[in-house]
């Protein structure tokens, strides 16, 4: 019998990419499928549990197409191959995603957002979680900013790019994923940084952001400034690069703000937060450009493929950052509370702090699932 043809993340990110209409075909529980599933501008979705295969109802396949190539994807490809190999012998064109959800969580994608003869920005988006790291490069030089957990990426990012990595940069402890800085650091000989309010109580071996007003990297044109920004969390620190390019960690998102609740301390963080928008960011110009740690809409990414927008348009655009009432902004972001909080974020938290250290597996498995380190509210 013919074997199914297997695809990996890459492949299948290439395929989206290309324009090409696809058909995933999900066939994890429904649960498991609401909180987390590949998405994609022109992927139509398809929910069909396992088990449902296993019942010869041929009512099964009625909403399959037969002219569209279907990529049948599981938790972690073994069910999908089976469900695969079932509908290539009634005729429909499948692939089968190899190593399933947990190869989607794994993929890492670098976008150039920007490029001149003194600086280079690379956005590296990793769809699965939508996490953002960036890489600013100059004479050869460069500094890592938000690093994930496969550091290699961004080893392979330094060779490919001719540049020498000689800062890394945490904007604040992150929650919902963990942290490459440290590990990437030691590993390339760069510097590690992190703001002294964030690392309070740890053993982390770091440099204070507190104590930079500005890191430079290669040319001296480019400099990077770093402010506080808290809100999201209270050593939240942003950077903004020639007064042109704000990274602003979970801050300001392209349609939202970052959720203050995580710490426990909704109500106190949200103040911070209200400060921070409407006192340390009010003189950034509106044509400059936010690129952020998160998104959680794949209509985020724009027509370049980079998640960003000027700031007057997320000024215009969201409502929450028109709202200038300290008392009903803080009560409004402070409402974030109530929603969901990231999968498995305090382990997430203790591990990035140096209080838990665990296995490769066991990492990998926490990170699964999607982030939500965002407050959105729309006008």
């Amino acid at each position: 019998m013919e074997k199914v043809q297997s695809i990996t993340a890459e492949e299948l990110h290439r395929k989206m990419n290309s324009g090409e209409d696809i058909v995933i075909l999900d066939v994890r529980n429904e649960t498991d499928y609401n909180d987390w599933k590949i998405e994609g501008k022109k992927v139509r979705s398809i929910n069909i549990p396992y088990f449902n295969f296993l019942e010869e109802d041929e009512q099964v396949y009625a909403g399959l197409p037969k002219d569209t190539e279907i990529v049948v994807v599981c938790a972690k490809g073994g069910a999908s191959d089976y469900v695969a190999e079932m509908l290539m012998e009634k005729g429909y064109k499948t692939y089968s995603l190899k190593g399933g959800m947990l190869a989607w969580s794994q993929f890492y994608y670098p976008t150039t957002v920007y490029m001149d003869e003194k600086l280079k920005l690379i956005q590296i988006n990793r769809l699965a979680k939508g996490c953002l790291s960036y890489a600013v490069i100059s004479e050869g030089k460069g500094m890592i900013i938000d690093p994930n957990k496969e550091i290699d990426v961004y080893i392979e990012l330094a060779k490919k790019h001719q540049f020498k990595i000689e800062h890394v940069v945490d904007s604040h402890l992150h929650a919902d994923h963990i942290t490459g800085g440290p590990r990437l650091a030691e590993q390339v000989g760069a510097t590690y940084y992190l703001s002294s309010e964030e690392a309070k109580g740890t053993n982390l071996k770091f440099e204070p952001l507190d104590r930079y007003d500005r890191i430079k990297v290669g040319d001296v044109h480019v400099e990077v400034l770093s402010i506080p920004t808290p809100g999201h969390t209270p050593g939240s620190t942003s950077f903004l690069i020639d007064n042109r390019f704000l990274m602003s960690g979970d801050t300001i998102f392209v349609g939202g703000l970052g959720r203050p609740d995580l710490g426990g301390k909704a109500k106190e963080w949200a103040e911070d937060l209200y400060h921070t928008v409407f006192y340390k960011l009010k003189d950034l110009p509106d044509d400059c450009l936010v690129l952020p740690a998160h998104y959680s809409d794949i209509q985020e990414i724009n027509e370049h493929g980079v998640v960003g927008e000027v700031l007057g348009k997320i000024r215009a655009n969201n409502e929450i950052m028109r709202n200038e009432d300290k008392a009903s902004f803080t009560e409004q972001v402070a409402s974030a509370a109530s929603m969901e909080k990231p999968p498995n974020f305090e382990e997430i938290v203790a591990i990035n702090r140096g209080e838990l250290q665990v296995d490769a597996e066991k990492a990998v498995e926490l990170e699964i699932g999607p982030n939500r380190c965002a407050v959105h509210h729309h006008g």
